[in-house]
């Protein structure tokens, strides 16, 4: 399995983790989205800070999760908040075992150079019949110098992250994009005003007061743009 080449221009101590620590609905939501297909022996690629795999925690369809994480400092802190769990310091292609029944990352994908080859380092990790589950930034067209500070290497479109699925064994279950609202604040905070940098009462007023009504119109329609696209993705049997 291939080595994976991060971002090196991330230029942001903890890519935000403290302000995005308010995002509870926002959080919450993507669980939800991804819950069916999340069971079993479980790999979450990419934690950080562990934001994320505290809402897998708490889920008892999971009888055996696995955290991989390859920032060293992030390590650390997992393996001590995590230590009733699987905690690695790597990468998916440091991997020996390939029988997951399931694999989620969240933000992890537009790190990497050569994604498509992660993708397919994923694919083999999967046993048959096993589900991945991505999370990530969606819409070339609001690639922001936010985006290039937190080293994001591009935006993904449905056409784009949908071929390097297909490519490597892998059956689209579902795709669709994600938070309509924040695609336009993302544009004009970053892409119009150019700010670098998350605001943790803007954040915590947009999850509370705003993220719960645009959510509950995003459940009855397909969204023809977002800030994000969540793709489900299943391996042949």
């Amino acid at each position: 399995m291939s080595s994976v080449e991060v971002n090196a221009k991330a230029i942001s101590e903890d890519f935000e983790f403290q302000a995005l620590n308010q995002a509870v609905n926002y959080r919450k939501k993507s669980r939800d989205d991804f819950a069916a297909y999340l069971r079993g022996g479980v790999l979450e690629v990419g934690e950080g800070i562990g934001q994320f795999s505290a809402e897998l925690d708490c889920m008892t369809a999971i009888k055996l999760l696995t955290l991989l994480e390859p920032d060293a400092r992030f390590y650390e802190r997992l393996r001590l908040k995590y230590n009733h769990h699987n905690v690695i310091n790597g990468t998916a292609g440091s991997l020996q075992r390939a029988d997951y029944d399931s694999i989620i990352s969240i933000n992890v994908l537009e790190h990497i150079k050569k994604d498509g080859k992660e993708i397919e380092v994923y694919s083999k990790l999967l046993k048959r019949g096993g589900y991945l589950c991505l999370f990530v930034p969606a819409c070339p067209s609001i690639y922001a110098p936010i985006d290039r500070s937190f080293g994001h290497f591009r935006r993904y479109t449905k056409k784009g992250l949908t071929s390097l699925l297909l490519a490597s064994d892998l059956q689209i279950v579902d795709l669709r994009y994600f938070n309509i609202t924040g695609y336009f604040l993302w544009w004009l905070n970053f892409c119009v005003f150019r700010k670098m940098e998350f605001g943790a009462l803007k954040v915590r007023l947009f999850d509370k007061h705003i993220f719960p009504f645009t959510q509950a119109f995003e459940s009855k329609v397909r969204l023809p743009f977002g800030q994000s696209l969540v793709a489900i993705a299943r391996k042949a049997q």
